[in-house]
């Protein structure tokens, strides 16, 4: 793995954030890379590994979740505060332009980033989209919020399988190995637990909390950048009406589906990296 620097910031409401830092050519844009719902920075490991030295990488992790601080209120985990959060960081860092790569909930954020103003000149938009699907959005809030623990990695491991053994159909046990690794975290006491606070379900579980108010015009806010979507082909949070839909009212938009994947790809499918590639030089034009 590329070495990397942990780096934090402040939000408005005095949370000290984390993001990891990884060193790059300053002369291109930087990647502003948004996980998921219950993720965090470390999904992004192979990401910044393929593309190391390449450009600088900012891999964050929202309020709540790896190295940032959790939220006194739990009604703070929704969308636009994230938005908020991320703006203080391009403020803070004055960054001219960004690279925005968001999964999930992070592509929602990104989505309301650039509707909000914030200088994105392309985006990466994993496996999610302005309408959500009603299936994925019913397997996720059964789950989210829902504490476990495990006593060793590998039993950690399989119960990560078990979870998501249709997401992935085609992974093995190091596969698995490496996933419990990003979700889950070693507590001092040595038992193995998820790695974000169990609160960031109570708004979610509240109708609308998993997204903003006009997500298909926030989406637009994108038209006039690279735009790279891409779907799962197993997915249950993007459906394929909604993805050529969002192609359809972007500008510069290139739609990629993974064959044989759920919600969501790692973005370091071999199918992916000559899609990636060209949403990045055609972002820093």
């Amino acid at each position: 793995m590329p070495a990397y620097e942990n780096r934090y910031w402040t939000s408005a409401d005095g949370l000290k954030l984390h993001y990891r830092y990884y060193s790059g050519d300053m002369m291109k844009a930087p990647l502003l890379c948004l996980p998921g719902l219950t993720r965090n920075a470390r999904d992004y490991d192979a990401l910044a590994a393929r593309l190391a030295g390449s450009r600088q990488i900012l891999a964050v992790n929202l309020r709540g979740r790896g190295g940032s601080e959790y939220a006194r209120d739990p009604m703070t985990y929704v969308p636009a505060t994230y938005v908020e959060d991320v703006q203080r960081l391009i403020a803070e860092l004055e960054l001219t332009r960004a690279i925005a790569v968001g999964t999930s909930l992070g592509g929602i954020v990104t989505m309301l980033l650039k509707a909000a103003g914030a200088p994105i000149v392309g985006a990466i938009i994993n496996d999610v989209g302005p309408d959500i699907d009603p299936r994925g959005l019913s397997r996720i809030r059964s789950y989210v919020g829902r504490g476990s623990a495990f006593p060793t990695w590998m039993h950690a491991a399989r119960a990560v399988q078990d979870t998501n053994a249709d997401v992935y159909p085609d992974w093995g046990i190091e596969e698995w190995l490496a996933m419990a690794k990003r979700l889950y975290r070693l507590t001092s006491s040595g038992r193995i637990v998820l790695d974000y606070d169990l609160k960031i379900a109570e708004p979610f579980r509240v109708p609308g909390g998993e997204a903003g108010p006009d997500m298909w015009a926030a989406l637009t806010s994108l038209s006039d950048v690279p735009v790279l979507v891409v779907r799962g082909g197993r997915s249950d949070v993007l459906s394929s009406e909604t993805a050529e839909r969002m192609l359809a009212a972007l500008g510069q938009g290139e739609l990629v589906t993974v064959p044989g994947v759920g919600h969501t790809p790692t973005l370091v499918e071999p199918m992916l990296q000559a899609s990636v590639d060209r949403l990045l030089a055609r972002a820093d034009g």
